[in-house]
């Protein structure tokens, strides 16, 4: 009989609905032979409590708390911890190894592990100190993420320029696992008319993502298509927005297959991040693995290291944040060069393929928890 690995827990702040790379990460290590519950946060959307996922089961812990408001969120924030913390030693059964996703479950994980005498990965997908409204208590934040980093078992990076966010931290075990998607090649979603030049934007709907200026090009061009698709803080604002406009279809938040789809029928990708925040210029987002991935040129803004990856693979464009002409002009060249289009595709294509599979990328995963499984000091 083949050995059993051992169990994880996943523990995440948002609901899983959906949560592509937890859930990716997940099913990786279900195939790989763990046993695996995701632990999730349910703020007020009163999905099920619990799902059966395939080869994981999914949990949520419901504690009512708003979206967006900054320092405001800390009490919603601290109470969530309190559920998870209780969560996790009343389960203690249930797991050898919890797998924390951000400093707002690294801090419960952290004493869970330590009172049950379980192994932690600290998975830093966002810095809480350079990412989120935390204000005066940034300092504070990084000194917390420093903390639990030094303390884990092993920590995951979703790019090695984040190394810079750890300060002088050297971990017990580092692994950079980039945010790639599978390699599926989805039928693409309709978006419109089957003739003219379609752009889309799929993930969380923040003004910080340059969404108002892509609505207000959108707003010149008539004849374009432009596909949104998402939640976030901003929702509200970007889809009122978005429903004056004739050529533009918001889908709100869709799941990961529909997401896929309505890209895959785009001509060309956007992600424009504000680089004025911190975290935007360590970013390496899914959006450019998932256009990497499906062949698809993407526009993204200086000055946020994604620029870099770009222009080192030749896969899109760049422009400078919030400049409605430069992006204009930067989607009137590919709307006329089909060609350029299918070589900046073509060029991402063969860098997913080189570089940031997720067969790599899944392949790093297993065999980091195969060591923790081990025993490995």
């Amino acid at each position: 009989m083949k050995a059993d690995p051992g169990s994880v827990v996943f523990c995440r702040s948002t609901p899983i609905a959906p949560d592509p790379r937890v859930e990716r990460a997940a099913g990786a290590l279900a195939e790989a032979g763990f046993r695996v519950t995701v632990v999730g946060w349910d703020r007020g959307w009163k999905l099920a409590e619990a799902e059966d996922r395939p080869g994981f089961r999914l949990v949520r812990i419901r504690v009512p708390a708003p979206f967006g408001r900054g320092l405001r969120n800390l009490p919603g924030l601290l109470r969530w911890q309190a559920a998870l913390l209780g969560w996790l030693l009343k389960n203690r059964a249930r797991y050898d190894i919890i797998h924390a996703c951000d400093l707002d479950t690294a801090l419960p994980g952290l004493l869970a592990a330590r009172a049950c005498r379980k192994r932690l990965v600290f998975d830093v997908f966002d810095s809480y100190a350079d990412a989120f409204r935390v204000g005066p208590l940034r300092g504070l934040a990084r000194r917390l993420e420093a903390l639990a980093a030094a303390q884990a078992d092993a920590v995951i990076l979703p790019d090695d320029v984040r190394r810079a966010q750890l300060g002088d931290v050297r971990p017990r075990r580092l692994a950079v696992i980039y945010n790639s998607p599978p390699d599926v090649r989805p039928e693409p979603e309709g978006l419109g008319e089957a003739d003219g030049f379609k752009i889309a934007y799929v993930g969380l709907l923040d003004a910080t993502r340059g969404l108002f200026t892509l609505l207000e090009v959108a707003a010149r061009r008539p004849d374009w298509t432009l596909d949104l698709a998402g939640f976030g803080v901003d929702e509200e604002r970007i889809a009122g927005r978005a429903r004056t406009l004739p050529n533009v279809h918001f889908h709100g938040r869709v799941d990961h297959p529909t997401a896929l789809r309505l890209m895959a029928g785009a001509d060309v990708l956007v992600a424009t991040y504000d680089p004025a925040v911190p975290n935007h210029r360590y970013a390496s987002p899914n959006k450019l693995f998932e256009a990497m991935m499906l062949g698809k040129p993407i526009i993204v803004a200086q000055g946020t290291h994604v620029d870099n990856l770009v222009e080192r693979h030749g896969c899109g464009l760049v422009v400078p944040y919030g400049d409605a002409a430069t992006l204009a002009a930067a989607l009137e060249r590919l709307a006329a060069e089909p060609d350029l289009r299918r070589a900046l595709g073509a060029a991402g294509r063969r860098a997913y393929e080189a570089f940031y599979s997720w067969e790599l990328m899944r392949a790093r995963l297993v065999g980091l928890y195969r060591e923790l499984a081990a025993g490995g000091g």
